[in-house]
């Protein structure tokens, strides 16, 4: 079976919700792409629609659950997963999808779960975390390595995601897909407008949470900062480690040249504007700003964390890799690359080829086949 057009294909997307996130941009992305080729596409969420933030396109239909909330304890959380299973069945048996795919490890969960015994339903889980990195505590541990083997098939960002689940759970064919680039990004709100001043920017995109290591990169620059006196660092997000990054940069007295500016919605835009992108994470999945970063030109220095940099970053054609955590490299790193015009120029001509390496056609094509080779099945199934 080859997939066509809009009578051949119908996908449903179950995730969380479609607020601020990586996979959540995945989703709006893929459900965008395929729904200009006249596929019917669904999109299913937990949370409410009123938190979406992607713009999706118009024949995209759109479904909210609106069964999100914390657990008061063990067992409202358990019932809590009943309902989000009998629920998202309804929907399967409503829509009658030929492809469900879910979005993240619960998501994934959930919907084998929903759809088990359900006939005529391919289904796909996608892992947008290196699973190790971040555990889910018991029950849901527990889950993912038995329901797995329900799904036909899973999804890893990474080999060394794919061996881990393999190894894992009981999920029996896993393949590696990573994402795609969206370039030149979409503009969303807010709109946050990058600085004019002639000085170079170093540029890191994130959360400002523990992972992503930002007071890491901070006392990294805060070395090189009389030095490369040409040079300001500018973190564009937010997040709960916004006050303790704040008093870090007071404390080194970097007030005038480390700015945490906030999310913004225009990241593309700053993009163009910087001169070099650090990625300080101590760990990813499939770093989405990393490789947007390169789409739009920058040279790169990275943590060689797992996973994702070293799938990314061709260390010494269009960046740098160091050692995880390591301060002391980072800002060999970062000096090197701030110092030399015409070595960053060179590495960020080759990170353009980031834009076909990670296109969006050479990725969905990585999901069609597998769509084939799934309905393939299923027809066989029935001779």
């Amino acid at each position: 079976m080859k997939i066509h057009n809009k009578s051949e294909m119908k996908l449903l997307i179950f995730i969380y919700s479609m607020g601020d996130g990586g996979a959540e941009r995945v989703a709006a992305n893929l459900a965008n792409y395929w729904a200009t080729k006249g596929w019917e596409i669904t999109i299913v969420t937990l949370a409410p629609q009123s938190m979406d933030l992607f713009e999706l396109h118009s024949t995209v239909n759109r479904i909210s659950l609106d069964l999100v909330g914390d657990s008061a304890n063990a067992l409202d959380g358990l019932w809590q997963s009943v309902r989000r299973v009998i629920a998202l069945r309804r929907v399967l048996r409503q829509i009658q999808p030929d492809v469900a795919l879910g979005l993240m490890t619960t998501a994934n969960v959930i919907l084998a779960l929903a759809a088990w015994g359900l006939s005529g339903i391919k289904t796909i889980g996608c892992e947008h975390t290196h699973p190790p990195q971040r555990p889910l505590g018991y029950l849901w541990e527990t889950l993912r390595r038995h329901t797995y083997g329900l799904l036909s098939a899973v999804t890893a960002l990474s080999n060394e995601g794919k061996d881990w689940i393999l190894n894992n759970t009981r999920a029996k064919n896993v393949l590696v897909i990573p994402n795609s680039v969206s370039w030149p990004l979409p503009l969303t709100e807010p709109r946050l407008s990058p600085p004019q001043s002639q000085k170079h920017i170093l540029l890191a995109v994130g959360r400002l949470i523990e992972l992503k290591g930002f007071a890491t990169l901070i006392e990294a620059f805060s070395n090189l900062a009389n030095k490369h006196s040409d040079w300001n660092l500018f973190i564009v997000g937010d997040g709960p480690l916004r006050v303790s990054l704040e008093e870090q940069i007071v404390k080194l007295e970097l007030q005038e040249r480390v700015f945490l500016s906030g999310r913004a919605g225009n990241i593309g835009e700053w993009y163009e504007r910087a001169n070099l992108y650090a990625l300080s994470s101590r760990v990813e999945g499939f770093p989405m700003t990393l490789v947007e970063a390169m789409a739009y030109g920058l040279a790169a220095v990275s943590f060689d964390c797992d996973t994702g940099p070293r799938d990314i970053i061709r260390h010494e054609v269009d960046g740098l890799l160091v050692k995880p955590r390591d301060l002391p490299e980072l800002t060999i790193a970062l000096d090197r690359l701030m110092g030399d015009d015409a070595l960053r120029k060179q590495f960020a001509e080759k990170a353009l080829e980031v834009r076909e390496r990670f296109s969006m056609p050479r990725i969905v094509d990585m999901w069609e086949k597998l769509f084939e080779e799934l309905l393939n099945e299923k027809n066989r199934t029935y001779l």
